[in-house]
């Protein structure tokens, strides 16, 4: 991690609190990076092999040649794009040497770039930005109907990744759609919720065995099944976190600049499931 400072020294953060304040609440707390395989690399670009088609095999009598078959490779290439967020900050609180102070400049930051990247990841092509699962061509779907009652379709969702080799390891849906599924029951006049709950954590749910998580970004009618060994974030580092009083002069007050780069990668796309309700 690197640590830049403004031309006027006005630096607060140290070089060991970039990662502890920015990198790992970010990681820790976005939805894309939680459910995805997360490689940091130094490297510029990121290549990802994607087997088209096996090669074959065959029964082969001893003592004969072996058929020479070649698998039908392709490459998903990821070059990350910038994600940049910025926060003012008074002077007096940039000056304030209690960890408190620091931590509050961190939370913004990390807000701000984590509503940017999850935003990414769940919609279409972002514009300066990576293409996120909207955009993909090949995912499996499968149709809800109009509205879910029971966990009949987590269930058609697991079976289709696992007929490609893929073990879903995350749904993840809008937070209207999850309040919905949360308050139905098993049967009528039961109390029990027809979502798991796991008995360490009260507010973590599960659809048949998978854990289930929320996103603003996700459209209402869209749950994605997610299979965190097929799919990668790739931050690349350094990241830098800069301040610069200049901008704000006149109101005694620093901006905060942190600059990440994130792309995704996707190259096993059948293995990513996308759940339809209500038409969508």
């Amino acid at each position: 991690m690197t640590l830049l400072s403004s031309g006027d020294g006005a630096s607060i953060l140290r070089p060991e609190e970039v990662a502890s304040l920015v990198i790992e609440p970010l990681i820790r707390d976005s939805i894309a990076t939680s459910v995805s395989t997360v490689i940091q690399t130094e490297s510029h670009s990121t290549r990802f092999p994607v087997v088209k088609t096996d090669p074959t095999t065959a029964w082969t009598q001893e003592g004969q040649e072996i058929n020479v078959s070649d698998a039908d490779l392709d490459e998903i290439d990821c070059v990350p794009s910038k994600l940049a967020g910025l926060t003012v900050v008074s002077s007096e609180l940039a000056d304030d040497s209690d960890p408190a102070a620091l931590d509050v400049v961190g939370q913004g930051l990390v807000r701000d770039l984590q509503t940017r990247l999850d935003a990414a990841y769940f919609g279409d092509t972002t514009t300066h930005g990576p293409s996120g699962l909207e955009s993909l061509a090949d995912v499996q779907l499968v149709n809800a109907g109009s509205s879910i009652d029971d966990l009949d379709v987590f269930a058609e969702a697991i079976s289709k990744a696992e007929r490609v080799g893929a073990t879903l390891t995350a749904f993840v849906m809008h937070p209207d759609m999850l309040l919905t599924l949360a308050t139905l029951k098993v049967a009528t006049d039961w109390n029990q919720p027809l979502l798991g709950i796991d008995p360490s954590s009260p507010t973590k749910r599960s659809a048949q065995g998978v854990p289930v998580y929320w996103s603003a970004a996700v459209p209402e009618g869209r749950i994605w099944g997610i299979p965190k060994a097929k799919v990668f974030a790739v931050l690349r580092l350094p990241v830098s976190v800069v301040t610069d009083s200049s901008a704000y002069f006149s109101s005694d007050r620093l901006g905060v600049r942190c600059v990440t780069r994130f792309g995704f990668a996707f190259p096993h796309e059948q293995a990513i499931i996308k759940i339809g309700v209500g038409g969508s």
